[in-house]
């Protein structure tokens, strides 16, 4: 049994945990103003906000509820575009309605609950981040420019808030007071629900399942599934002596907003939004992206260039495997299937360490990678002392690089390094021909990789030989 809040209503329903969020919503509440569009999680027209109590705070994010199994909303506040207005429209709605920026109407319910997603966030309330709010949503009608008008305005009507950003769009008007209820609902529906819908005979292992419902819609509707997306103890970032230690349940925002993260990788906020869309990376978890095992994996290849490990459980045992050992071929794992991965941890870097993601797809952003890559070097300012090079789609598994990495080691930087490099990195890899290039174009793809790798972190390299190699 699944329980939550439906937008005003407790809702309690008795559909398998595996069922999707958005065929409850549609076909079971007739609340229509979700749309079905690709269900992949890649147009936004299903987007709904997901609230819950986190560090005694009440917390809001916007998901894909196409991907999203009604026992990850357990105990959980969710919201469709009904319930972001109680009589006529919103400032956000009424935003877009001014603005012209909308023309069929399918698309526009995802960008008005995304738009109240950022308005609910504690990220600053600004043009550039309002924006980044709907980097989920597709609209093929408006050209856009419309809907950016629209997001400024939002954002331009939230700059004044100062405070908790709840408390400010419930007293304006921006969205319904009943919004002010929920924390004190929510904590009287969690003693109701506590451990509630969780799965406990032999079952499939399920954390935001952003991957799994795609490849296997029909088969995780009926399966058995153990829910780790909500348990606490596999939740969270910390930092034990010099480790970062992740729980595998821990989402890519959770990172990214991981002061712990921030400090040790300035740059990785930046590196993350090359990673699917602000929905997806609210509910997919890094843990999923290191079994899911695809070739190019961006979490993956990122984990691996740091020399990641992962600790493995099961209901007896406990054991420990570097991640650069857990892919023994495509889609095959050191990994038995009652285990799961309990823990996530690496080395924090020191100050003279350097981290680079580099990644090229047809689009810039809500994509799959031709191919990826990372490098993590640590040097004494003309030396590498210590190297990891990974690239992802150059191969049957997410790769790492041991020749070239080993061979970095002890060199001084430079161009004829870089070279070198390159060459016995294409000595590892065997890309094949899809439909995200030809061998030889992915060959071409990780070479230039490399060379962008080098100049993002030694820009005093002569960037004009290094173009020329």
């Amino acid at each position: 049994m699944i329980q939550f809040i439906l937008n005003d209503k407790e809702i309690t329903t008795e559909l398998p945990a595996g069922e999707l969020l958005l065929d409850l919503i549609r076909y079971h509440k007739n609340l229509t103003g979700t749309k079905i569009g690709c269900r992949e999680g890649d147009c936004g027209a299903c987007t709904i906000l997901m609230g819950e109590i986190v560090d005694n705070t009440l917390r809001y994010r916007s998901v894909t509820s196409c991907l999203t199994a009604l026992g990850n909303v357990q105990g959980k506040h969710v919201v469709t575009v009904e319930g972001l207005n109680i009589t006529g429209l919103n400032p956000i709605q009424q935003a877009m309605l001014e603005e012209g920026a909308t023309q069929c109407g399918f698309c526009t319910p995802g960008f008005i609950v995304s738009l109240c997603g950022f308005c609910l966030s504690d990220a600053e309330k600004n043009y550039e981040n309002a924006i980044a709010a709907i980097d989920g949503n597709i609209c093929r009608c408006t050209g856009y420019k419309s809907i950016q008008r629209a997001a400024n305005a939002i954002a331009q009507l939230m700059q004044n808030n100062q405070g908790d950003a709840l408390e400010y769009v419930t007293s304006r008007g921006i969205l319904p007071a009943y919004f002010a209820t929920i924390k004190k609902r929510l904590l009287e529906l969690s003693s109701k629900t506590n451990g509630a819908g969780q799965s406990s005979g032999t079952q499939k292992y399920l954390g935001g399942g952003t991957d799994l419902y795609v490849q296997q819609h029909e088969k995780m509707i009926h399966s058995d599934i153990d829910f780790l997306f909500n348990k606490q103890e596999l939740n969270g970032v910390i930092k034990e002596g010099n480790k970062c230690v992740i729980g595998p349940s821990a989402t890519v925002t959770d990172l990214m907003e991981s002061k712990i993260i921030q400090e040790a990788f300035p740059d990785f906020k930046k590196v993350s939004k090359l990673v699917s869309s602000t929905p997806i990376r609210n509910i997919a978890t890094i843990a999923g992206n290191f079994v899911n095992a695809s070739p190019i994996g961006d979490f993956t290849i990122l984990f691996l260039a740091l020399d990641a490990k992962l600790v493995l459980s099961d209901d007896k045992t406990k054991r420990e495997i570097a991640l650069r050992e857990f892919y023994k071929g495509y889609k095959q794992l050191d990994k038995r299937e009652d285990e799961i991965i309990e823990q996530i941890y690496f080395e924090l870097p020191g100050k003279t360490h350097r981290f680079n993601f580099e990644k090229v797809s047809k689009r810039t952003h809500l994509d799959i990678a031709s191919v990826n890559s990372a490098i993590s070097l640590t040097t004494n300012g003309k030396e590498i002392l210590e190297a990891g090079l990974s690239a992802g789609g150059v191969g049957p598994v997410p790769m790492f690089l041991p020749k070239a990495s080993r061979f970095l080691r002890d060199k001084e930087i430079n161009v004829a390094l870089i070279e070198n490099t390159i060459e016995i990195a294409q000595s590892e890899i065997s890309p094949i021909s899809d439909a995200r290039g030809s061998e030889d174009y992915k060959r071409l793809l990780l070479s230039q990789l490399v060379k962008a790798h080098f100049i993002t972190l030694f820009p005093k390299l002569k960037i004009e030989t290094l173009c020329r190699l």
